[in-house]
């Protein structure tokens, strides 16, 4: 199945809203061991616009961010410093040439089938106080996804666009991760949140998941313009629906699932 494509300046739309749990992220994890210099991997970077957070609060650390979308790697490397750099890799085979102080992930590892296997194969990559810093999204039940499906596997949708989206299984629960984390020499801090995004504009939830959920769709209808619009303007009604503006935006439930695991010193 194709990859796939993504749009840097579509994703940004939503930065401050899509920004916000990595700030939340980012506020549990400990200081880095290694110093002056400790070694940082941001896997997913996208855009590069969060990993230049990591920067800020460790100015002397050396930054990679990883991703395969060359789409997303050429408007992350406009953030690049001498000890910030960017660099293609897909997470489902990606393994540390070397120990890392701080192995980090936003919004990714939904992405990646069986993700879980690898977190084994992170942990052991972390210097001694290292860590493993997980956020994925955990609303593969709530109306924007379920619909989503729903309308991809209908009779008309169905040959083009059927098993190209992801279900319920695309992450683990919270209890699962802690289960996958929790082990000799690491402790791991696992919890959820539930975000009430206000959105403003006309069908902000649409313009929501053409950054993100929606872009297996897109990708599979790019060459048929007449069939991407209208599969957009059936999911658009449905959306409508299920997340009705009011008098200040449209509310978009976002539920996240965190993971804080250290590696003891």
């Amino acid at each position: 199945m194709t990859a796939p494509t993504w749009d840097p300046q579509q994703y940004l739309r939503h930065a401050d809203h899509r920004t916000r749990p990595f700030h939340d992220l980012l506020a549990r994890v400990p200081e880095l061991p290694t110093t002056p210099s400790p070694r940082v991997a941001d896997l997913g970077c996208g855009a590069g616009n969060v990993t230049a957070l990591l920067a800020e609060r460790w100015p002397r650390a050396r930054i990679t961010g990883y991703d395969n979308s060359p789409q997303m790697l050429e408007r992350a490397r406009a953030h690049a410093t001498a000890l910030l750099d960017f660099a293609e890799a897909d997470a489902a085979t990606w393994t540390p040439a070397q120990p890392h102080d701080l192995i980090i992930s936003n919004a990714l590892l939904q992405w990646v089938p069986g993700h879980a296997d690898r977190l084994p194969d992170w942990l052991d990559a972390l210097t001694p106080g290292g860590t493993l810093a997980l956020q994925v999204p955990g609303n593969f039940d709530q109306p924007s996804h379920v619909l989503m499906r729903r309308l991809a596997e209908s009779p008309h949708w169905r040959t083009r666009l059927g098993g190209r989206l992801r279900h319920t299984d695309a992450v683990l629960s919270p209890a699962g991760y802690l289960d996958r984390l929790t082990g000799p020499g690491v402790t791991a801090d696992v919890w959820e949140t539930t975000y009430l995004h206000l959105l403003p504009g006309e069908d902000p939830v649409l313009d929501w998941v053409k950054g993100t959920g929606l872009r297996p769709v897109l990708t599979a209808l790019a060459d048929d313009e007449g069939a991407r619009d209208a599969f957009l303007a059936e999911y658009r009604d449905l959306l409508r629906a299920a997340y009705p503006a009011g008098p200040h935006g449209t509310v978009f439930p976002f539920r996240r699932i965190f993971a804080v695991a250290r590696r003891e010193k």
